[in-house]
């Protein structure tokens, strides 16, 4: 197992502003986030009760969040050798401007076909976008830089989404009195939506002012072509740390993206404390991002750092899911998804550091499509069985599937950190 050099403090400690110079693409990208992040949390929080509210079953709503993940799942590939064709700074701008035009159609249409089409093609501007920004940081900072801009991003990402929660648990009420009808209507999910839409549209302005940059060789992941990736599926090493990957995505997609729907019905939350119960959720699992390192520091092992979080936090989603009170389930609830989210980041270090040094893109897209495997099927399936059992049996299946994933991360992997430190040729401290 691994030994990490001894830190005289934590990352934060070391964070010395007047050391770290980001120059303007970098302050503007962040601005982007910060200002993408609050109206897209406004929306996730809102936008499976609009479905809802239009009269859609269980089953369409799943179909509904199914279908993005799928076009990303299929067109992942290609578009990101658009972006790298077309340049990051052009394929954010694309990617959003398509987002964007098709999420306003999305809340505004009232023809099922044409919601479909638009949430598929909303679908492929999220993935060409998200794609884009890795290699775009890269670019646009050196190696000294390039961990602190990588890092306050995921910050403010957590922070704008903390805030865009909160803010958007008061839009419901504020506009049915507005509008003079009730706030739990298809009108005023609507009317939160197009206000969400609009906040959201102004992320644009920063990345109209933002400068070109190439990005270096081989900084974008999805430049891989289908058949390297088969060739590194060949790898056991890979194969190994895709399976958990995939275990996790499914869990996850079968539960997670309904976890608002699950409050509102199970405790009948009102819209305020919705948005306050999945604001403090975004802070602590910034603040369990940021300890995750130190976890595993303690533990020396990153391994056993997953392992320990994502095992105690199937403790708590059982707790969640089947616990009768308000309080306890959503004490539950800020536990489970700060445990859970701790390990990510710590899984997807030691991803790295496992790969061949020539085959660590490959990982990368590897991992990337697993997950998305879970999120392209998963929501669909959840919503067929809400709409027949209920809650119950999902959160019973999240929590096998959990268990499964962190066997197989325990099998694979605890015998191969070694604290001596890596053998030549094998795993290194990033």
């Amino acid at each position: 197992m691994e030994q990490a050099p001894p830190r005289s403090g934590s990352f934060w400690s070391r964070f010395d502003p007047r050391e770290v110079r980001f120059g303007r693409n970098a302050r503007l990208f962040l601005l982007s986030t910060l200002i993408d992040g609050i109206a897209f949390s406004g929306s996730q929080l809102f936008f499976n009760f609009y479905i809802l509210a239009q009269g859609h079953s269980r089953e369409f709503l799943g179909l509904v969040n199914s279908i993005p993940f799928f076009t990303g799942l299929v067109l992942g590939l290609p578009l990101g050798a658009l972006s790298d064709r077309i340049g990051h700074r052009r394929a954010m701008l694309l990617g959003l401007a398509l987002s964007f035009s098709m999420f306003a159609v999305v809340v505004t249409t009232p023809s099922t076909p044409v919601l479909i089409v638009a949430i598929a093609l909303q679908g492929v501007g999220n993935t060409l976008y998200y794609l884009s920004t890795t290699p775009f940081m890269t670019g646009i900072t050196d190696t000294a830089d390039r961990p602190y801009l990588f890092s306050v991003n995921v910050g403010l990402q957590a922070l704008s989404s903390a805030a865009g929660n909160l803010l958007a648990g008061f839009l419901p009420g504020c506009l049915g009195l507005m509008l003079a009808v009730p706030a739990d209507g298809p009108q005023v999910y609507r009317a939160v939506l197009l206000v969400s839409l609009a906040a959201g549209s102004l992320s644009i302005v920063p990345l109209v002012l933002l400068r070109d940059q190439k990005a270096p060789a081989g900084a974008s992941a999805q430049m891989a072509t289908v058949r390297k990736i088969i060739q590194a599926l060949a790898l056991p090493v890979v194969r190994k740390l895709a399976l958990p990957n995939l275990l996790i995505g499914i869990g996850a997609a079968i539960l997670i993206p309904y976890m608002n729907v699950f409050f509102k019905e199970r405790f009948d939350l009102p819209d305020s404390m919705l948005g306050l119960l999945f604001s403090l959720s975004a802070i602590l699992t910034a603040a369990g991002t940021l300890l995750g390192p130190r976890l595993a520091e303690r533990l020396g092992s990153k391994i056993r750092a997953v392992v320990l979080t994502q095992g105690l936090s199937i403790v708590f989603l059982l707790l969640l899911g089947f616990w009768p009170g308000l309080i306890v389930a959503a004490g539950a609830h800020l536990i489970r998804a700060t445990l859970m989210n701790m390990a990510a980041p710590l899984y997807s270090a030691y991803a790295m550091e496992r790969a061949p040094l020539d085959q660590r893109a490959l990982v990368s897209s590897v991992l990337y499509l697993t997950w998305q495997t879970g999120w392209a099927f998963g929501p669909y399936v959840s919503g067929y069985v809400q709409e027949r059992w209920g809650f119950g049996p999902l959160f019973v299946t999240t929590s096998v599937v959990y268990v499964l994933a962190v066997a197989a991360t325990w099998v694979f992997f605890h015998s191969g950190e070694d604290l001596a430190g890596p053998a030549a040729g094998g795993p290194y401290n990033a």
